[in-house]
């Protein structure tokens, strides 16, 4: 995913990765801070990932060539900047999960799910799985007595098989019935909505102009507003020039700039509390994790920001930034809307765009590759885009050795551990998911918010390893040796 930083905006925390034991399924730990302000038009949801709740339970995995693998399926935490809680599966099986890394919402099409026909059996897997229907309904459609983490496992299972091309079979007979009457009954269906989200997140113009206009999508009623800072007299309004504080999706609203108002420069906010869509994907914004799906979500904080510039004679730029998995990079689109041309650098190219045009320009970036630049323009203009690329799930390796490294590191093993770690690595204690239809409610939109978290116990211990600093991982929810590097395509 990619985050944009313009003038005045702060950066994100560097991540720095934790050696050493960590909890139970549960994650290889790092420390950034929250990304609680939203990088222009990118929008919707941000969220720190916690650790597996104690929804989880035993899954064998069967790769295409035979080899088989366990790890433990279930349901990941995640606590929303701004408030809110999201549960979330994997649909990245062998690649680590990371903990305290912040995550953020975005679109199929910008995730591993991109070119996945299966994505839409996915969403249907999680409106018709656990825990949008509890273990004893589920239990009792199928005859039999689910658990909590038999419930999770099965569905975790399901989502396996399709989102990483696997044969995925939970340990419990009971629900391994789960998943394949899940498997056996999915439909396609359509992909969610975002639960906010602001497109173009640029715009230009003249003063004494309507600029836009930008289009509203989302799932909620969002208040707009002005950010502090702009020039007085500068208000957002719609087509017909009315004022706006509140938008629905489909909305266009517009940067009204007064005639006579100095060269500049604005940002609008756009802020609801919602519950987010199931099956809304989950990237990464601080570093490679593992891409996660939405499976439940109490109201949480959804917000987005986009920037208008104007100026009375010159070079007036726009950029936007997009994720393009498909052909395996980043979409630039720049604009003009001044009276000359403007031209600019980028990754050690020159560009022109001249004046009235706008231009769409490709940059490649490489499957997991880490990217930073900034684009200036006059007047001030500068805007900074960072990010990972995360399109791909990662692909299965040789046979890794059988001796764990006593080095960090950042890739994960095949191998992982059948025995929980002691301690959960966030500050939150685990807890089990509220599901869809104990609260009287099930949405469509995931688990409502009057579900409450159930405490929970630790798990089990396991020895300590004498003289050696293990690196744990997560390959989809199970705690791991990170043994070898795993194999990505570039491009």
């Amino acid at each position: 995913m990619f985050s944009v930083r313009g003038r005045g905006a702060a950066r994100l925390a560097a991540a720095t990765l934790v050696s050493g034991l960590v909890a139970a399924g549960a994650i290889a730990t790092a420390a950034p801070a929250f990304a609680d302000e939203p990088a222009p038009g990118t929008g919707g949801v941000t969220a720190k990932l916690g650790g597996l709740t104690d929804d989880v339970g035993g899954v064998e995995i069967t790769e295409k060539n035979g080899d088989k693998w366990p790890v433990q399926g279930g349901l990941f935490k995640m606590e929303v900047g701004g408030g809110g809680t999201l549960f979330t599966y994997c649909i990245d099986l062998r690649t680590p999960a990371r903990a305290d890394f912040n995550y953020k919402e975005v679109g199929w099409d910008e995730s591993s799910l991109h070119n996945n026909e299966n994505a839409g059996k996915i969403l249907w897997i999680l409106k018709n799985g656990y825990p949008e229907l509890s273990a004893d309904r589920l239990g009792s459609k199928l005859g039999v007595e689910l658990s909590k983490g038999e419930a999770a496992a099965g569905t975790q299972a399901a989502i396996w098989t399709l989102s990483d091309d696997v044969t995925a079979t939970p340990k419990s007979d009971d629900a391994k019935k789960l998943t394949e009457q899940l498997l056996k009954d999915a439909v396609t269906l359509e992909e969610p909505k975002a639960s906010l989200a602001l497109s173009p997140s640029s715009v230009a113009g003249k003063a004494g102009e309507k600029l836009g206009p930008i289009t509203v999508t989302t799932n909620s009623k969002p208040t707009i507003a002005v950010a502090p800072g702009a020039p007085a007299g500068v208000k957002i309004v719609d087509k017909a020039g009315q004022p706006v504080t509140e938008a629905k999706n489909g909305d266009e609203i517009f940067f009204d700039v007064p005639a006579g108002t100095a060269d500049g420069s604005a940002e609008l906010t756009a802020e609801a509390t919602a519950e987010v869509s199931l099956g809304r994907a989950f990237v990464s914004v601080d570093g490679p994790s593992q891409t996660l799906i939405l499976a439940g979500s109490t109201a949480s904080t959804v917000n987005a920001k986009a920037s208008a510039t104007w100026a009375k004679k010159g070079a007036v730029p726009a950029v936007t930034v997009a994720k393009d998995c498909a052909k395996g990079g980043l979409e630039i689109i720049a604009s003009n809307e001044g009276d000359e041309a403007w031209t600019f650098d980028l990754k050690g190219t020159s560009h022109t765009i001249a004046a009235g045009e706008t231009k769409t320009i490709p940059v490649p970036v490489a499957e997991d590759e880490a990217y930073k630049f900034t684009i200036t323009g006059p007047n001030g203009f500068e805007e900074t885009f960072e990010g990972v690329l995360d399109c791909k799930t990662a692909t299965p390796g040789p046979k890794p050795s059988e001796t764990p490294t006593t080095e960090p590191s950042t890739e994960p093993s095949e191998t992982p551990s059948t025995q929980p770690a002691t301690e959960t690595p966030s500050a939150s204690p685990s807890t089990s998911a509220p599901t869809g239809d104990t609260t009287g409610t099930t949405g469509t939109t995931g688990t409502t918010g009057g579900g409450d978290l159930a405490e929970t116990g630790s798990s089990n211990a396991t020895p300590m390893i004498a003289g050696i600093a293990a690196a744990l991982v997560v390959i989809g929810g199970a705690a791991v040796f990170i043994l070898r590097k795993k194999k990505t395509a570039g491009h």
